[in-house]
């Protein structure tokens, strides 16, 4: 894996018998933006796959990156506010934090993780979630729904699957969450929500969104925010937030933790946030003004890694166990 520094240079963010409905808007027509095509996902290229459960006791993991590009113009001068799947150098990007994250949570499982339009970092930076929403619901999510329906159809063969992301990808997962049907929820593992937030709206839209209690609950989420203090809470993923568990003693209240001997990591109740003290986020990028100032938002997969790589079997286990 390349040095964290690296890694974290430009990640940002990325139906159960009820329907939880979407609202996705029209895509806007103007000419000086420009929006790729949308991927093929029948193709390899538009995936990063690792296949490790030999003995057929793991899950799949189908796994949401974040966000790597910002606005970028093509040759003719058109302005994207997406990622295009299609470039190698953007593919390139995605699959940095893809075999970051495979390296922890892809050993005895099945990961799958797409490559899509996701959103730029140019495009959180308006902390207009109206804009957010719009460009993310018009395309990106439109990428999310054809790689997971692709994914079902095609690799899962109704097995136990987790479902994990990253910041965009995080919010990636709270979206499939209000429309997954009651059969595939049934073998839904969980889903790990890392550094973005479920708000009120979303258990309102989807009431079977359920927030993780334990190590080894199952069909839950598994969300969290770290930040150096809770003055530096970014709404834009982490407020306002429903749910928190601490994931280095998998509690939710405010038992501070022990990380790497050092680190103490206390959930913050009020603010459903992780206070992070003793950790060095000098090597995070300042992103934008707007993410890893006083917040450790980058660090979100990193920092935990080895609790959940302790923590993804014991849930497969648990929910094997209670079939």
């Amino acid at each position: 894996m390349k040095p964290i520094y690296n890694i974290l240079t430009f990640l940002l963010i990325a139906w159960a018998g009820i329907a939880c409905s979407d609202d996705n808007s029209p895509i806007q027509a103007d000419e000086s933006i420009f929006v790729p095509l949308p991927p093929d996902y029948t193709q390899q290229t538009m995936w990063y796959v690792e296949k490790n459960d030999s003995d057929g006791l793991g899950a799949d993991i189908f796994y949401i990156p974040s966000t790597w590009e910002y606005d970028w113009y093509t040759d003719d001068g058109r302005l994207s506010h997406h990622a295009d799947p299609s470039r190698a150098d953007h593919r390139d990007d995605m699959r940095t934090e893809m075999t970051g994250i495979a390296e922890y949570m892809a050993p005895g499982n099945n990961f799958y993780s797409p490559f899509y339009r996701h959103i730029t970092l140019d495009s959180w930076a308006t902390l207009n979630e109206d804009t957010i929403n719009r460009r993310y619901h018009d395309v990106s999510f439109l990428d999310v729904k054809e790689s997971f329906n692709r994914f079902l159809q095609s690799e899962n063969n109704g097995r136990p699957f987790i479902l994990a992301g990253f910041s965009q990808g995080g919010k990636s997962v709270v979206e499939l969450l209000k429309i997954l049907d009651d059969d595939t929820r049934k073998r839904m593992v969980a889903a790990y929500v890392m550094g973005y937030k479920v708000s009120p709206d979303d258990v309102n839209a989807c009431p079977l969104i359920r927030a993780a209690r334990d190590s080894v609950d199952t069909g839950v989420v598994i969300c969290y925010n770290s930040v150096s203090d809770v003055r530096y809470v970014k709404p834009v993923v982490s407020e306002p937030n429903v749910m928190c568990i601490n994931p280095v003693n998998w509690r939710t209240d405010e038992t501070t933790a022990i990380l790497d001997d050092t680190i103490k990591v206390t959930l913050n109740e009020r603010a459903k946030v992780l206070v992070v003290e003793g950790y060095d986020g000098s090597a995070l990028p300042n992103i934008l003004d707007i993410l890893n100032t006083g917040d450790y938002h980058g660090a979100e997969p990193w920092l935990y890694k080895e609790s959940l790589r302790r923590n993804i079997p014991l849930r497969i286990r648990a929910f094997r166990q209670s079939l």
